[in-house]
């Protein structure tokens, strides 16, 4: 019996003329629109209720809560394509452990896969890779974003090799479809809408821009994507002269992509927030506030964001065993503290300290490149 599926395989950017290009992106930017809409489409009709009766239960709360967030999520995904539609973004080649990077990734995200009831089954090779990191990291995120909105039960991640030419494959599969729902009219028809979402562009055209091959299959209700990386470091690197390869090993210093990234700030003041908010403005960076550790704590356990920042006052014993637990799931998890005062400018790991520090007074000037740095340095 025909399976209905969906195959892309590209190596680069399509070679389109200007006037498909340009459809392309007007579906796009339709496309972002839709999204945003929907869910604050929904949350405004919830204010509306909320404003006649003055009462709102938790579910509901909760219910308002997530729609503000998918819509923000949305807008931010909309930055990150505008980042590629510009064709300014420029890439610094590194050779990366795939499987390290992705292990990264998935520890990370571990609380939130688990909340969402969705279990992971890695069977990772070791594979050197030569890309730009912080795309890599994008899109390893892009894609298990994709894989957890649409997933039933668990996704599984493989790595592995194409025999010849022999190429690292990253490949993701999960069920689009509850099992029980599969028959033989499920089996033929096309792929559910939402697995084209601004999530799955976004993969796409990050995947074009590094390069990679992309192969997506939609069938019997089971989804597998496959990207190939035709710049595999093996025994005679191929793809990059030598001289490359050693400038592009020494690259780390922007190893993670800020855009998209999640930073949760831990201050209680309405002046060290602000003082924060503004440094990070012009990030392209996911920010929450929230006033203590505790509420800390509360926020972080559906899922942990990319890094902590925390001023000084806020620091005791409760801190300490909050971010020893983060610690134990994720080794290598950002924290960076905020000092009452001076031009302080430290690292992890300068002179011993287990956490970056900055000085409040040079917090705008200090704090985006402390958080590339910290971000960087787990790749």
């Amino acid at each position: 019996m025909p399976q209905a599926s969906l195959s892309l395989a590209v190596r680069n950017h399509p070679e389109a003329d200007a006037a498909t290009d340009a459809e392309r992106w007007h579906e796009l930017v339709s496309q972002v629109g839709a999204e945003i809409a929907a869910p604050l489409t929904a949350a405004l009709e919830r204010i509306h209720v909320l404003t006649a009766t003055g009462k709102i239960d938790r579910a509901g709360l909760r219910a308002l809560r997530d729609e503000v967030e998918q819509a923000r999520q949305v807008g931010m995904i909309g930055q990150q394509l505008t980042r590629f539609a510009s064709g300014r973004v420029r890439q610094s080649h590194e050779v990366l452990q795939l499987e390290e990077v992705l292990k990264s990734v998935l520890a990370l995200r571990a609380r939130e896969t688990q909340a969402r009831g969705i279990g992971l089954k890695p069977q990772l090779k070791s594979a050197r890779v030569i890309v730009d990191g912080s795309l890599l990291f994008s899109l390893l995120n892009a894609t298990l974003d994709w894989a957890l909105a649409n997933a039933h039960a668990h996704v599984e991640y493989t790595i592995d090799f194409k025999t010849w030419p022999v190429l690292a494959r990253l490949t993701c599969k999960f069920a689009h479809r509850p099992a029980d729902q599969v028959d033989d009219e499920s089996v033929t028809a096309s792929a559910p809408p939402r697995l084209d979402s601004l999530s799955w562009r976004l993969i796409e055209q990050t995947a074009w821009t590094m390069g990679l091959v992309v192969d997506r299959k939609d069938a019997a209700g089971i989804s597998t994507l496959v990207l190939e990386f035709p710049k595999t470091a093996g025994e005679e690197m191929e793809g990059l002269s030598a001289s490359e390869i050693d400038d592009a090993s020494t690259q780390s210093g922007n190893s993670k992509a800020l855009a998209g990234s999640h930073v949760l700030v831990v201050a209680s003041r309405r002046e060290v927030r602000v003082l924060i908010r503004d440094a990070l403005r012009n990030m392209s960076m996911l920010v929450d506030f929230v006033s203590s550790v505790d509420e800390a704590a509360s926020f972080c356990k559906e899922g942990l964001p990319h890094a902590i920042i925390i001023e000084s006052i806020q620091r005791g014993g409760r801190f300490t065993s909050f971010r020893d637990e983060i610690l134990g799931e994720v080794p290598d998890f950002v924290f960076i503290e905020i000092l009452e005062q001076g031009s302080t400018f430290e690292m992890s790991g300068t002179n011993g300290a287990t956490m970056a520090r900055i000085g409040r007074d040079v917090v705008a000037s200090s704090l985006p490149a402390a958080l590339m740095f910290e971000l960087s340095r787990s790749l």
